[in-house]
């Protein structure tokens, strides 16, 4: 990440009010960024965007992606240079009660944004944020990379399959990468699942296991087997940034797919995550199993960020046993009257300290 080049910069942020939109968004404005943000109200109370007061520090519009004028005239007021598309349905359960509303709003709200952009004839950089369940999932024990094929086997997967799909034809239709004329420039981002302070989404590992075990009760697992990429918030969107401001100046070089996962340690069961944010907060009956019938679940996944490492000089900062420490520290803190915009600012500056440590460390590196 370069942080002069966010300064003063026009970016709109879509699902802004979520968890890692309200991050993102004090990020930006940390680096002086001009943010905007299109989404509609904050989907929990409590929720980050109003704890952190992200509303001042963002220009916001309240509209559902569905509603393809309002976010057109959204679009076309805010004229933004970078679009960091995050805005979805992102639970794996609640797609199966709501698969209409999944795939309206995770692919028809995709195409939304692009549609939007191509009307719009200006030029700006996408980030199109999907997720690490994109791939058909084969039971490999191996990181899926970005050349595996897509698939899902339930409607959230699927859906953001297919909105790597829309954003695929877009690019190639619309905005080809070699054409001198294209404006629109268009990179999916992979993420691990991911962890961080200020998250109540239901049915979510880290708020369900912090809210049990501040209650000093067990957590209740469906899989408490499952092997998933944990990774902290912070190295998530360090990644998307990293990659906007990439895209921005080479198009033909950082067009398409990129995974930013946790290195293969971190790709842990459920159990060791619980575990370890259990003997964090001081609680010894950690987790108890949910012997209900649930809807199926993948049993093992990871990501292979080689790409990004390789390419975008992209690596994770915090390894997952720190990524716990902080987890633990903002909800304890926050439990104690601790204010959650001041918690946000003091972990990102901790990690900008981290990553700035560690460029003079490569750079120090003989040639």
């Amino acid at each position: 990440m370069t942080p002069g080049f966010w300064a003063g910069r026009r970016v709109l942020v879509t699902g802004h009010t979520g968890f890692k939109g309200a991050w993102l968004c004090l990020w930006l404005d940390r680096l002086g960024a001009e943010t905007y943000g299109y989404a509609l109200e904050p989907p929990t109370q409590p929720s980050l965007y109003d704890l952190a007061n992200v509303d001042d520090v963002v220009r916001s519009t309240t509209g559902d992606l569905r509603d393809f004028s309002h976010l057109h005239h959204t679009i076309d007021r805010t004229r933004p240079e970078i679009l960091i598309h995050m805005a979805a349905q992102s639970r794996v359960l609640l797609s199966y009660e709501d698969p209409i509303g999944t795939y309206s709003t995770n692919v028809l709200g995709t195409v939304h944004v692009l549609e939007a952009l191509r009307q719009a004839g200006r030029p700006c950089a996408v980030i199109n944020v999907t997720t690490d369940k994109v791939y058909d999932n084969k039971g490999l024990t191996r990181g899926y990379t970005e050349g595996d094929e897509l698939g899902g086997h339930d409607p959230y997967s699927s859906s953001k399959a297919g909105a790597e799909l829309v954003a695929r034809a877009y690019r190639e239709s619309f905005f080809p990468v070699a054409a001198a004329s294209s404006l629109v420039t268009i990179a999916s981002a992979r993420a691990g699942n991911v962890i961080g302070g200020g998250d109540w989404t239901p049915d979510q590992l880290v708020p369900d296991a912090i809210a049990a075990l501040a209650q000093g009760r067990p957590v209740t697992l469906r899989r408490p087997e499952a092997v998933r990429p944990w990774q902290h918030v912070l190295d998530c969107l360090s990644g998307y940034l990293t990659l906007a401001e990439k895209l921005r100046s080479d198009a033909a070089g950082y067009s398409g797919e990129w995974n930013f996962g946790p290195p293969e340690s971190d790709c842990v069961a459920v159990v060791d995550v619980v575990e370890g944010l259990a003997a964090r907060m001081g609680v010894q009956s950690a987790w108890e199993r949910d012997e209900r019938a649930h809807a199926p679940e993948e049993s093992v996944l990871q990501l292979d960020s080689r790409k990004a490492a390789q390419l975008l000089g992209w690596q994770p900062a915090l390894p997952l046993s720190v990524a716990l420490d902080w987890v633990a520290d903002w909800y304890r803190a926050l439990s104690g009257g601790g204010d959650a915009a001041a918690l946000c600012h003091a972990q990102l500056a901790a990690y900008e300290a981290l990553r700035a440590e560690a460029g003079a460390r490569e750079a120090a590196l003989p040639s």
